[in-house]
């Protein structure tokens, strides 16, 4: 809901902002994403828990972007005050709304796994993977060896989801992918509305690269970590066996 809402506002203020307007719009957007949030906490949509790890993805991305947007992978107006260096703050929002969809979804949707990797394990994977987000600027690229690691760590691992009352599951690297690919729908519907664009972009709007999507996969395993962190992983048979006790424990209350 905070990632739709934001991107509502991103595609609002593409079309509708005006250009000569007091407050710029990168400002604007940071005063908008701030609003969301206390919104989406005030109406008790995400709890005070959850916004602990919705801050982290805030810090975490905003590190990365400040990097990416030093060395030249994608650019934003030079425009406003909220902002650092060459980062507008609104761009850590994009981040949290990833981390706020997750835990949102783990909690709605009541996620139980089969399989699921010891967490240290993962914590090293996803730490790989975001140490070469910066270092593949100066040396090897590792991101198909980090892709065939990530197989390799979840390949078996399986998700259980409901709906309503029914019961359904994946595997767990699809979901990645289907997440993975949705953000990078956002993520052109993000170009085209200029809130930050890429070098091939800058004489004008063409489609993200589908390589692009890679990274977004790799950037779900750091996502998947730190909601791992706040909401731990179970079972299958864990909420099978709590949802067996209920039933006896009404027979025997008087």
């Amino acid at each position: 809901m905070f990632g739709a809402a934001l991107l509502a506002v991103i595609i609002a203020a593409r079309l509708w902002y005006p250009d000569n307007a007091g407050l710029a719009r990168n400002d604007f957007l940071t005063i908008a994403a701030i609003v969301v949030q206390v919104l989406m906490i005030s109406f008790r949509l995400e709890t005070l828990r959850e916004l602990r790890v919705i801050l982290l993805f805030h810090v975490v991305g905003t590190a990365m972007e400040l990097f990416k947007t030093d060395v030249g992978s994608w650019a934003y107006e030079a425009e406003g005050v909220l902002r650092i260096g060459a980062v507008p703050l609104f761009s850590g929002f994009m981040y949290a709304a990833v981390g706020s969809y997750m835990v949102r979804v783990f909690r709605l949707f009541d996620l139980r796994f089969d399989r699921y990797p010891r967490r240290w394990i993962t914590a090293l994977v996803a730490g790989a993977i975001y140490v070469n987000f910066f270092s593949h600027h100066y040396i090897f690229d590792a991101r198909w060896v980090l892709l065939a690691a990530v197989v390799l760590v979840y390949g078996r691992c399986v998700m259980h989801f409901r709906v309503f009352r029914r019961r359904f599951r994946m595997p767990i690297l699809v979901s990645f992918l289907l997440v993975a690919l949705f953000i990078w729908f956002a993520e052109n519907i993000g170009t085209w509305s200029r809130a930050w664009l890429y070098p091939n972009q800058l004489d004008g709007w063409q489609a993200v690269s589908i390589d692009k999507l890679l990274a977004w996969f790799l950037l779900m395993i750091i996502s998947v970590v730190l909601v791992a962190w706040v909401y731990k992983p179970e079972p299958l048979g864990a909420t099978q066996a709590a949802d067996a006790e209920i039933p006896r424990l009404r027979r025997v209350s008087p």
